[in-house]
């Protein structure tokens, strides 16, 4: 008897100028939780898009269960027992969890009326079976994110899914709900279901799985129990030279303070507040974090640091100087350097070439002018300088920004950034979608900021970058700062208490 779920036999996939997948062999067996992990362009996500049906093979083939199968689209593919869990969510907010699980698979009568009442049975039904708590009846919007995520997977198993591929389901989750999740997993894995378990976080990869596949550019490294393997193998693995994961956090006494807000007041969208009385102040040679689930007012508060929201109320000071009404330049100008969360809209332009998005916003700076023009030698050499220093992968500095890889866009952005002596950092979510070996390079640079005596102020969803870089840690919640610690006080159970608004300041330690 075969026990292997699916079977990935020699696949290869091609697009313009790449190999996304070079001769893959991958075997899942059934009722094991098998992850799969690698960096960015590694060819994780095109190797699972071609088992749900998105994409088709150049090369190679698929058995399930044994038999060779034709998979040309997700349809398809569920009829075959695979179903996909995306990291975002397509769910509609105002339908509530039984619509939004039956949309598109409706029980009806034979005169076609929905039968309504049978599916909510169903899905209460399926959400005992594996263990979800959820109310069938409650509106999707008003449910949490890890609340959304259960709903997206009872979907998936409502349609008849025996192996579930999982695309970085804890990203956004903080760690009470990857424990919940964690749990409803290993239920599942109980009930005979397979999992492929993809994410960038190896604690818990290795928490979670019985198997673990490396690719590395488009080719499976090897296939290791989780049981029998360490983070930093599997990081080697992954990036093909030893990675730190705990970086040095070398001591440093704190300066003056060198960005402070005061009771700041930002608008969000119409008339709502987004953030509603945030004071903090962050130290030259300090990093200050600042934790929170996405959405809790962290955008906006970012955008008035840096000028690029009108600020509604209160106060904000750069070396003492009132800036509160400042304009982005101005505030750039007194030494306010800023990574942006979403480099494509606010951190590069992607048509232009690399080596102007590496001048983007000083290019009239003295060292880059010769009279009304620009200095091209000048900015050749501050441009190879760059590449050289914060390894910046680009073949010509001529090409567009964004024939880059994410984590290369990244690194265009930092390098920018650092270049022109800041006092103070304000970085939102600074390694975002980047693999292990461009999350190490980013933090390294946070912490080189912090030791040359910059004020860093972190915005950041990733708990363990968090608490990894900082040294006092805030927690944002509903447009509020709810918490402050100590570095030594902060703990992951803690702050993720704080971040779901399940603790409130008044019961907050001071940090």
């Amino acid at each position: 008897m075969n026990d292997l779920f699916i079977e990935l036999r020699h696949i290869t996939k091609r697009f313009p100028g790449v190999v996304a997948n070079d001769g893959v062999d991958l075997a899942v067996r059934t009722g094991e939780i098998h992850a799969i992990v690698g960096e960015n362009g590694a060819g994780k996500s095109t190797l699972m898009r071609i088992l749900y049906g998105l994409y088709q093979p150049d090369q190679g083939d698929i058995a399930v269960k044994g038999q060779t199968a034709v998979i040309d689209s997700p349809r398809r593919a569920l009829e075959l027992g695979i179903g996909m869990v995306h990291q975002h969510f397509m769910l509609i907010p105002v339908f509530t969890v039984a619509e939004n699980v039956i949309l598109g698979s409706e029980p009806a009568s034979g005169l076609g009326r929905l039968r309504m009442r049978e599916a909510r049975q169903r899905v209460a039904d399926l959400c005992r079976q594996y263990g979800f708590i959820l109310d069938p009846g409650a509106e999707v919007g008003a449910l949490s994110v890890g609340e959304q995520q259960r709903v997206e997977i009872i979907k998936v198993l409502y349609r008849g899914a025996e192996l579930l591929i999982l695309d970085e389901p804890t990203a956004v989750l903080v760690p009470q709900e990857v424990e919940e999740l964690f749990h409803n997993l290993r239920r599942l894995k109980e009930q005979g279901k397979t999992i492929i378990f993809i994410s960038h976080k190896l604690d818990e990869v290795l928490a979670i799985s019985d198997q673990v596949t490396v690719l590395r550019h488009g080719r499976v490294v090897g296939t290791v129990p989780a049981a029998r393997t360490t983070k930093a193998q599997l990081a080697e693995m992954m990036v093909g030279r030893p990675v730190l994961l705990e970086l040095e956090h070398p001591s440093v006494t704190p300066g003056q303070v060198r960005l402070e807000a005061r009771r700041l007041r930002v608008p969000g969208g119409g008339k709502r507040l987004a953030v509603r009385e945030v004071s903090l102040a962050v130290r030259a040679g300090e990093v200050y974090g600042v934790a929170g689930v996405e959405g809790n007012g962290q955008t906006e508060l970012v955008e008035a640091l840096v000028g690029l929201r009108p600020i509604a109320g209160g106060q904000l000071l750069v070396d003492g100087r009132d800036v509160t009404h400042a304009t982005a330049r101005a505030i750039r100008l007194l030494g306010v350097a800023h990574i942006p969360e979403d480099r494509h809209r606010r951190g590069i332009a992607l048509p232009m070439a690399v080596w102007e998005n590496l001048i983007l916003g000083h290019h009239t700076r003295d060292e880059f002018t010769h009279g009304a023009l620009l200095d091209r030698p000048g900015i050749q050499g501050f441009v190879r300088r760059r590449v050289g220093d914060y390894d910046i992968r680009v073949a010509d500095t001529d090409a567009p920004v964004l024939a880059l890889s994410g984590g290369n866009q990244q690194k265009v952005v930092v390098a920018r950034e650092f270049s022109f002596n800041p006092q103070v950092l304000v970085a939102a979510q600074p390694t975002r979608g980047l693999d292990i070996g461009a999350t190490e390079f980013v933090m390294r640079q946070l912490l080189a900021a912090r030791s040359s005596g910059m004020a860093v102020l972190l915005i950041s969803a990733n708990l363990e970058e968090v608490l990894s870089l900082s040294d006092r840690i805030a927690v944002m919640y509903g447009g509020e700062m709810v918490a402050e610690f100590a570095r030594a006080e902060a703990t992951p159970a803690e702050l993720g208490l704080y971040m779901t608004g399940t603790k409130r300041k008044d019961e907050a330690r001071a940090g």
